[in-house]
C-alpha cells in the first residue's frame, strides 16, 4: 500500500511540476490587451514602399534593418507582371519573417467609398498580403479647411466599411495632430478612429526622440488613447525632403543619426503598452541616406 502512495505523490508531484514550467514559459501580458499590442522590443521596424522596386534588394534591406512588416503599394489594376514581382516579394518576406500589408489610398477615398472597397477587396484576394494599410488623408482636401465637419461622417463610414469588406485587418496612418479634432457630438476623432481599426501608424514626423516636439512627444496622446482601447500603434519617421518643415525629416543626416535617434524613441516608448514599434517612410529615401 506504501508504494502505491509513493507511486502517486510522484505522480502528482510530475503533474504539478509541469503546470509550473507551462507558466514559467507564458509570455506576461498586461491585462486586457491582446497579444499583438504587447509593447514591441527595441530594434522593431516597419517600412512603406511605395514605388515597385526590384524584391529582393528590398527585402535584404529590410532584414537588415529590423523591419518585420512591409506596407508595399498594391494597385488593383496591375498586371500578370507586377502580380509575379508582388508574388516573389511575398515569398521573400515570408523566408525572412517579415509580414507583407497591402499599402494604398487616396484623398478622394474619403467619399469614394466605391473606389476604395474595391481596392480592399482586390487586396483580400490576390492573397499575398497579412493586412491593409490605408493611407487616407481626408485634410489634404480643399474642403477640410472650409467644411470640416462634412468630410469627417463619410472618413469614419469608409474605416468602418474597409474593415467590415475582408476577414484582414485594416491599420490607418493618421497625423498626430488627431485628437485636437471634436466632432459634432463631442466625440474625439482620434477615438473614433481608433475605434474602427485595428491599429494605426501615427505619422510623427519629427527628427528628434523625445521632448515636447518629438516623435514621442508629438504622438503621447495618441499612444495613450490606442492603449485605453488595446489597440497597437506604430510611430512614423520620416526621410524624405521636407522642404517646408527640415526638423520633421531625416532626410540630410545620415543612416547613423537616424538608428541613434529611432533607438531613443524604443527606449522612450517602452512605457507606452501601445507602442508596437517604429515605421520609416520609405523605402527609397531611407536607403539614400548617408552612411
Amino acid at each position: 500500500m506504501r508504494r502505491v502512495l509513493d507511486s502517486a505523490a510522484q505522480a502528482g508531484l510530475c503533474v504539478l511540476l509541469v503546470w509550473i514550467a507551462l507558466i514559467a514559459a507564458t509570455p506576461l501580458r498586461l491585462p486586457g490587451l491582446a497579444p499583438e499590442t504587447a509593447v514591441a522590443p527595441p530594434g522593431t521596424r516597419a517600412m512603406w514602399l511605395w514605388k515597385p522596386e526590384p524584391p529582393r534588394p528590398v527585402v535584404e534591406w529590410a532584414a537588415a534593418n529590423g523591419v518585420r512588416a512591409l506596407f508595399a503599394y498594391y494597385d488593383p489594376a496591375a498586371g500578370p507582371a507586377e502580380l509575379q514581382r508582388l508574388a516573389t516579394l511575398k515569398r521573400l518576406c515570408d523566408e525572412a519573417g517579415i509580414m507583407l500589408d497591402a499599402l494604398g489610398g487616396d484623398p478622394s477615398w474619403t467619399n469614394d467609398h466605391a473606389t476604395a472597397l474595391t481596392w480592399a477587396n482586390s487586396a483580400a484576394a490576390a492573397g499575398l498580403f497579412h493586412a491593409l494599410h490605408v493611407d487616407v488623408e481626408p485634410y489634404l482636401l480643399p474642403s477640410w479647411q472650409t467644411d470640416q465637419a462634412a468630410l469627417v461622417p463619410p472618413y469614419l463610414a469608409l474605416l468602418q466599411q474597409m474593415s467590415a469588406a475582408t476577414e484582414l485587418p485594416v491599420e490607418a496612418d493618421v497625423p498626430f495632430w488627431l485628437p485636437t479634432v471634436t466632432l459634432t457630438d463631442g466625440q474625439n476623432l482620434a477615438d473614433a478612429v481608433l475605434a474602427r481599426v485595428a491599429g494605426i501608424t501615427v505619422m510623427s514626423y519629427r527628427n528628434t526622440a523625445t521632448g515636447a516636439n518629438s516623435i514621442v512627444g508629438v504622438a503621447d496622446d495618441l499612444l495613450r488613447r490606442a492603449g485605453a482601447l488595446a489597440k497597437p500603434v506604430r510611430l512614423g519617421a520620416e526621410t524624405q525632403a521636407l522642404g517646408d518643415c527640415s526638423y520633421c525629416s531625416f532626410h540630410g543626416t545620415t543612416e547613423a543619426q537616424l538608428h541613434k535617434t529611432l533607438s531613443a524613441v524604443d527606449t522612450a516608448a517602452q512605457r507606452y503598452p501601445a507602442f508596437a514599434g517604429i515605421a520609416v517612410h520609405q523605402y527609397e529615401s531611407w536607403v539614400a541616406l548617408s552612411s
